[in-house]
């Protein structure tokens, strides 16, 4: 009696915990799990929005669809004219905001003013691509006002169609994304669209301000906010607008400098491909050929006397 107890035999053995049985996943389950497609697994693509935009009516049978894909990176905005194919889309016409210094667009390449030149320059550029420049020269003046293109003459081909393909950006009004599609249609193309999204929309009212929009579109409202600071905080203003200012390319006038931008677009909208120049190293080999046992030890004792030499 005076032995000590066991502390586990008084307890009983623990209940081992059931699982659910609607968590439990069999072998079944398991041989029939389908992947999800790569595009998708690395969050680049919505494929729902993507079959909505290139599925094709039966009547019109191999007629393209086309896209007018608009994306943004930290330093670029990219349009594009695209139709997809069984083999993969097909890309006919695109323009960058990379390419607006050329037009006189230093710097700032990536806000709504850039926005609305790049999609221009890729409405002109796909236009004259096929000989339509001339037959839809879209909206060239008050340019916060809504445009749709028209087909007046039955006798010329109709306007140039093709839908907005946003990716994965936040569609909210005055986002950059629609500010490439109002350079799109004033360009020319007809693009499906509303005065919803543009910047200058009151969503109380339900009504649209056109000043505000072409202040946005002129890049306006970065030269107000440019000049604010530079007297203010001029040191925060040399900070804020530096590569402005190393181009030599001063934000406060922004306003006027981009009307000769959208005129230049215009007169020249065609891409001019730069000639392919050699690198310096080339002909350089990089992977040395094997060297025989005796080329090895030749290599070796030549520098073995150049190391007694220097000594």
């Amino acid at each position: 009696s005076d032995a000590p107890r066991d502390p586990t035999s008084a307890m009983g053995k623990r209940k081992a915990k059931r699982r659910s049985n609607s968590v439990l996943k069999t072998t079944s389950y398991y041989s029939r799990y389908q992947v999800k497609f790569a595009r998708r697994r690395a969050g680049k693509t919505d494929y729902q929005a993507r079959q909505g935009l290139i599925t094709q009516d039966k009547n019109k049978y191999n007629s393209p669809k086309y896209r007018f894909v608009v994306r943004f990176t930290n330093r670029d905005v990219i349009c594009q004219v695209i139709y997809a194919t069984l083999a993969g889309d097909v890309c006919i016409a695109a323009a960058y905001s990379h390419e607006l210094p050329k037009y006189g667009m230093k710097a700032g390449l990536t806000n709504y003013a850039a926005a609305y030149s790049t999609g221009l320059l890729c409405a002109r550029r796909l236009l004259t691509k096929y000989d339509l420049a001339e037959t839809y020269e879209g909206k060239t003046e008050e340019l916060g006002e809504d445009y749709h293109v028209e087909h007046e003459d039955e006798d010329k081909p109709r306007p140039f169609k093709c839908f907005l393909d946003t990716g994965l950006v936040r569609t909210s009004t005055g986002a950059r994304v629609f500010a490439a599609l109002k350079g799109a249609v004033d360009g020319g193309l007809d693009i499906p669209h509303n005065e919803k999204r543009f910047a200058g929309y009151d969503l109380q009212d339900k009504s649209h301000d056109a000043d505000t929009l072409e202040r946005y579109i002129k890049g306006g409202v970065v030269a107000e906010y440019a000049e604010e600071m530079q007297e203010e905080e001029p040191e925060k203003y040399e900070q804020h607008f530096a590569k402005y200012l190393a181009e030599d390319f001063d934000p406060t006038e922004l306003e006027d400098v981009m009307e000769d931008v959208h005129e230049a677009i215009r007169e020249d909208p065609t891409f001019t491909k730069k000639d392919r120049v050699k690198p310096a190293d080339a002909g350089r080999l990089f992977k040395l050929p094997k060297l025989s046992y005796e080329e090895k030890k030749a290599n070796l004792k030549a520098k073995l006397e150049a190391l007694r030499a220097a000594a």
